[in-house]
């Protein structure tokens, strides 16, 4: 259970970080548990973080690059990466939007800086949703609902995140101007091959 709850508050961080630009109070959270800065290593060394404020970083060196990485310069949708003809299904016909209804999660286009359900931001989250789920069915001890989640997990990254986002991360991780969305990069794509790898041995027992 312990493994489950470490899941699921990094897929809560990863979603975070994505979706949209950090608030004062976000970053400070990340920044003063040792727990969370250990997937930050680079940030740590970095000088302007241990000179600036948090709210001077924000504004003058990480919301500038979530910018650059999401809105500019990268594009962050799974439909990008595997459509030929590159564009964004931002309608009902986007390949995730079934499973988001069959397992009752909404997308908030309002509060996140994405304007289709495919974001790599919404994809983790929807992974921090089923593995929130998982937690409740073992906590209820109710194993069958453990392995019908940890499948419909493995499904999800399986037919959607491990297709496109190492490629977008990878990329991410290249254009990244700070720290902080170079560690977060490279976290991520480490996380999500990793969480597979965990899911097969779960399936497997």
């Amino acid at each position: 259970m312990q493994q489950t709850q470490a899941r699921v508050n990094l897929y809560a961080l990863l979603s975070r970080i994505m979706l949209q630009e950090l608030d004062a109070a976000t970053f400070e959270i990340i920044t003063k548990d040792e727990n969370i800065m250990e997937f930050f290593p680079t940030l740590k060394e970095w000088a302007p973080f241990k000179e600036l404020t948090s709210k001077e970083l924000l504004s003058k060196h990480l919301d500038p690059d979530f910018v650059n990485l999401s809105l500019l310069h990268l594009i962050p949708y799974e439909t990008f990466y595997r459509r030929e003809d590159q564009m964004i299904e931002t309608g009902g016909a986007n390949p995730v939007t079934d499973m988001y209804s069959a397992y009752d999660f909404m997308v908030d286009f309002e509060k996140s800086r994405t304007v289709s359900a495919d974001h790599i931001g919404v994809e983790l989250e929807f992974m921090h949703h089923l593995a929130t789920a998982e937690l409740k069915a073992r906590q209820d001890s109710d194993q069958e609902a453990v392995k019908e989640i940890l499948s419909v997990q493995k499904e999800f990254l399986n037919k959607h995140l491990l297709q496109w986002a190492p490629m977008y991360l990878i990329n991410m991780k290249y254009e990244a101007r700070t720290p902080l969305y170079y560690d977060a990069a490279d976290v991520t794509v480490e996380f999500i091959l990793s969480d597979n790898e965990y899911l097969n041995k779960e399936l497997e027992a």
